[in-house]
């Protein structure tokens, strides 16, 4: 496994994405973005790791190379990013990917923050092919119901910010819809799957999603 940058310009300033390679030439990728903290080492850990089976992974730095330190940090980046912002920076971290690794197959997966822009993405960027966003809140209907790719959403069932009663109307709306969204949701809390919070990290959880997730990522990058 190879570690490397990738260049992005953005309307809103440049920025970069780190990219984990596999050691042999990978034929779909996976688009990953960041927790509220921004590029740290757990989301670099998280690229090695789908690297490792087999995928391109391109998480690109919505931060522009800010990483925050603490909670507060963290809220206040999140609050000063824009929806937009965010957007197309996921667009242009796929677009410059394709250009350089010569990739047309493309999942996204995210994490907190990550897992609201995962799944925005799934609704509005063609070029996905499936989703699996990670305790991510949800967008407004009319965004949703232009859903159009397989979403797997993983959620905690004693998470209080995307809690029981929002999971519950992601499903609403996706029967309502006829989405293809299937909901998992285990015993646990907020970000249950990072494994640098023993405070939240639920191992057996972590082990079943991490599966989940590869097992659906096997079934629509083929």
């Amino acid at each position: 496994m190879n570690t490397e940058s990738l260049n992005l310009n953005t309307s809103r300033g440049a920025t970069t994405a780190h990219v984990a390679r596999p050691d042999v030439e990978a034929s779909a990728a996976v688009v990953l973005i960041q927790e509220w903290w921004g590029i740290n080492d757990h989301i670099r850990d998280l690229a090695g790791r789908y690297a490792n089976e087999g995928y391109l992974c391109v998480a690109p730095d919505l931060y522009r190379g800010n990483v925050a330190a603490n909670p507060d940090e963290a809220a206040a980046l999140m609050k000063a990013l824009a929806i937009e912002d965010g957007m197309e920076t996921i667009r242009q971290a796929i677009h410059t990917a394709q250009a350089a690794y010569q990739i047309d197959r493309f999942a996204i997966t995210g994490y907190c923050m990550g897992g609201t822009f995962a799944l925005r993405a799934a609704c509005e960027i063609a070029e996905l092919k499936a989703a699996a966003p990670f305790y991510g809140d949800i967008p407004e209907e009319s965004v949703l119901t232009q859903l159009r790719v397989p979403v797997l959403f993983i959620a905690g069932l004693r998470d209080a910010w995307i809690n029981p009663e929002k999971v519950n109307a992601l499903k609403e709306i996706a029967a309502k819809s006829n989405l293809p969204i299937e909901v998992v949701s285990y015993d646990a809390d907020h970000a249950f799957f990072n494994d640098t919070r023993p405070q939240v990290y639920d191992a057996e959880a972590a082990a079943d999603a991490w599966r989940r997730v590869l097992e659906f990522f096997g079934k629509h990058l083929r």
